[in-house]
């Protein structure tokens, strides 16, 4: 069998999108090139140079590690265009031109290799019509490949086929975007923007027509349409101005210049709204020119008037009551809204109504299958729940029934009725569009399932949408045993699987004798042991407020037999005979940080946040965080000559003294919580596939547990070295007395305390030095204040 590998891919155009593709490949490990036209002035790659170095400068930041922005190739059209002969993959990013992209394809078309696909990554452009300059032989091997910003962050990408694209160019590379991106891939048809802006920019330029109609202002408005509707925290407006409103407009302009009334009987509503065209003209873009339709001034927020043409005061919130009334089941949501009296329920009742309209007269046109639009939706625009699913939810046939009446009473967006497989045949029949049997297909007339390709193999719990048929980890495979906080069962009865099921993955005394025992159970009678607890996130840590209680009771002591017994949990799970697999996904602070780094290996997700986070509420790590750091330092300073500890023992002391957290698997290797050895997963859903097969990989391999032995620690003389440096910077007013108490503590431990420089240490003394030093900072009132402040505010006091 033929298997496409992309060994190396060249990204055209070094603007926002083609360098942030860039930048995404390099945190996938994908060999990357990225062209731009030569400079007029001096180096000629020095358009490229500019946009490499303004990645690392962005935030959210594009790469996982900003010193990666090096590994892009950097090169230009007039020089170099023999390189993209070794490139398996060619992504146009041009600016949205025509007349440009066809004059580019022109030019590359001698230098493209035979087997190479080629994509324009286009946010509405006919990709028919850009295939048309193409040499025969490559229009087979050209599609479009349209990526959402931020490419890091952002997990749709849309696949748009010509009609002379090769089914399986789209096969190859959709598999490559999905595993080897993590991406969620949507295949959509040829019109103009795709499946998810036309859906989302006319829900846009819907919402704010009817923000006019009800007479709101924008903060209401993003207060009612961010997360109280199931959308992205930011809203609409806000959304814009991340976006850019000249994206935005130009996205628009996409629809005004290749729709009509004809193609889209929503046409009317697709003029520019008054206030858009007024901030374009006045040249506020939204977030990068830090002026849209809010601005920050200090630490207000302003939101712009158009009456005035200025600022004013920003900040009010939507009317409690609809707040409540969308907690209401979806049914009893929609018919509140729909009755509602207020201006602010009327108009959330009308952008819903105008989504289903919407989606339902045009999902024959751009898209395969009511699937293709909800995932869109999901993974383009941020919402928990795409249209299709919502609806559904709400009762498919009332809500078809409520959103005629609107449209014969004049009161939608268009006259256009809802097509006829809404009221009658298999989609009446089933209640909506998500079936077992696959999602509803107007163009055949039937329900069908998804595309099977070798890579959704890989993920054993893909996201299903509401309606659809599939496995749920939480009941799937053989559970051996299972209770509140725990389940551990199997897949394959050859590696078992220990899921946390405590709220935010908190790790429990209950959950400890778990793990325990899923070690036990995994020594006698299966290859491995993965930890994997099915969502977000892998662990927030220690559960504080399980131990509350018996603290109060029975005092200090409590606390300290509850952190033994997290330390020799961890200890288990090094010195487990069977490999100890964690496949960690978001969230690893604290103890789900220690968990972490107490396996035998680690299979990260890309976007996973891993830390010491401690500090934050007054205390130090202490199950085995510090003596972690301790024994790394010690590792690490084996392979050196020199015999000098500390500047091993750095990186790790400054990541938990300021509670440094990583900000993506790639950060974490940086900060020594991920190893080289460990794996990172782009695609979140592959992480369990991963895991078990390197257990069983570690397994087949001849897998023995780490034999214990002594290492030596940094002693006084590193202890005295580190509390210099906090002398200096609590004097410098750079942290609190409490800080540097707390930090003090932290350097005894991991330079082993009061003992000679080089002592040979073993990891039950430095846990003993953790969990009294954890034991006095639990008595301390600083730290209870810090711990009582995150209980109830969820943010870190600062005493």
């Amino acid at each position: 069998m033929n298997r496409f590998q992309v060994k190396k891919v060249a990204v055209l155009g070094a603007g926002v999108m083609g360098a942030q593709i860039a930048a995404h490949l390099v945190n996938v490990k994908v060999p990357v090139v990225l062209f731009d036209l030569p400079a007029k002035e001096g180096p000629k790659n020095g358009i490229v140079t500019r946009a490499v170095e303004g990645l690392k400068k962005l935030k959210p930041s594009p790469l996982g590690v900003a010193s990666d922005a090096d590994l892009i190739g950097q090169a230009n059209y007039e020089e170099h265009m023999e390189q993209l002969r070794d490139c398996d993959l060619i992504i146009e990013a041009i600016a949205e031109r025509m007349d440009w992209k066809l004059d580019l394809y022109t030019k590359i078309a001698p230098f493209i290799a035979e087997h190479a696909i080629v994509a324009s990554n286009t946010s509405g452009l006919s990709i028919t019509k850009l295939s048309e300059v193409l040499p025969e032989a490559i229009k087979p091997r050209f599609c479009g490949i349209h990526f959402f910003n931020p490419p890091r962050y952002m997990t749709l990408v849309e696949l748009i086929a010509t009609p002379t694209t090769e089914p399986q160019i789209l096969n190859d590379l959709e598999t490559f975007v999905t595993s080897g991106l993590g991406k969620g891939v949507v295949r959509a048809k040829d019109t103009p923007n795709f499946v998810a802006n036309r859906i989302g920019i006319a829900g846009m330029l819907a919402t704010m027509k009817e923000v006019e109609n009800f007479g709101l202002t924008y903060d209401v408005v993003d207060d009612l349409t961010g997360k109280r509707l199931g959308r992205a925290s930011s809203g609409t407006f806000r959304t814009a101005d991340v976006v850019g409103l000249d994206t935005m407009a130009h996205v628009v302009k996409t629809l005004q210049d290749n729709l009509s009334l004809e193609t889209d009987p929503f046409y009317g509503s697709f003029g520019t709204p008054p206030v858009l065209a007024k901030l374009l003209e006045l040249k506020n873009l939204g977030q990068k020119t830090k002026a849209g339709f809010f601005k920050k001034v200090g630490r207000d927020i302003l939101r712009f008037d158009l009456d005035s043409e200025d600022y004013v005061p920003a900040g009010e919130k939507a009317d409690e009551v609809y707040g409540r009334m969308l907690k209401r089941p979806a049914a009893e949501r929609l018919k509140l809204l729909r009755n509602a009296e207020g201006p602010q329920g009327q108009f959330l009742w009308a952008i819903l109504r105008n989504s289903f309209h919407y989606a339902a007269v045009h999902l024959a046109t751009i898209a395969e299958t009511a699937r293709d639009v909800d995932q869109a939706m999901r993974w383009g625009f941020g919402m928990k729940q795409g249209p299709f699913e919502l609806w559904q939810e709400a009762g498919w046939l009332e809500v078809a029934q409520m959103i005629q009446e609107d449209i014969e009473a004049g009161k939608a967006l268009s006259q256009a009725p809802l097509p006829e497989w809404v009221f009658k045949g298999p989609v009446a029949e089933a209640g909506g569009v998500h079936t077992a049997q696959g999602s509803w297909n107007p163009t055949k007339g039937e329900f069908q399932g998804r595309l099977q390709l070798p890579v959704y193999q890989r993920q054993h719990f893909p996201e299903l949408l509401l309606g659809e048929d599939g496995p749920k980890f939480e009941t799937a495979g053989t559970t051996i045993e299972e209770n509140d906080s725990i389940r551990i069962w199997t897949l394959d009865e050859q590696v078992l699987i220990a899921s946390i099921k405590t709220k935010m993955h908190a790790i429990s005394p209950e959950v400890c004798e778990g793990l325990m025992a899923a070690v036990d159970l995994a020594e006698k009678e299966y290859q491995g042991l993965v930890v994997w607890s099915g969502d977000e996130p892998f662990s927030a840590g220690a559960d504080l407020q399980a131990m509350l209680p018996a603290f109060m009771a029975v005092g200090v002591s409590a606390i300290e037999d509850a952190e033994g017994f997290m330390q020799q949990t961890m200890l288990r799970l090094r010195y487990a005979n069977v490999p100890v697999v964690s496949a960690v996904r978001g969230l690893a602070l604290g103890g789900g940080c220690e968990l972490a780094v107490y396996s035998a290996r680690r299979v990260v997700h890309m976007e996973s946040y891993i830390g010491l986070v401690e500090v934050g509420v007054g205390l130090v790590p202490g199950a085995g965080g510090l003596t972690y750091i301790a024994r790394r330092a010690a590792e690490n300073a084996e392979t050196s000559t020199g015999k000098d500890l500390l500047p091993f023992l750095t990186e790790g002391f400054t990541a938990a003294a300021m509670a440094k957290v990583g900000t993506s698997a790639l950060e974490s290797r940086k900060l020594g919580f991920v190893l080289h050895s460990d794996v990172i997963v782009p695609h979140k859903d592959e992480l369990l596939f991963v895991a078990i097969n390197e257990a069983k990989s570690l397994f087949n391999g001849g897998y023995r547990a780490p034999q214990k032995r002594l290492f030596p620690v940094a002693g006084r003389d590193g202890k005295a070295t580190i509390l210099g440096s906090l002398v200096n910077m609590r004097d410098g007013g750079f942290i609190s007395q409490h800080d540097f108490h707390i930090a003090s503590l932290i350097a005894n431990v991991v330079t082993g305390g009061d003992v000679d420089p080089g002592t040979l240490v073993n990891e039950d003394y430095l846990m003993t030095l953790e969990r009294q030093a954890f034991c006095s900072l639990i008595v301390h009132p600083k730290t209870q204040e810090r711990i009582l402040g995150m209980l109830n505010t969820g943010k870190p006091v600062r005493n």
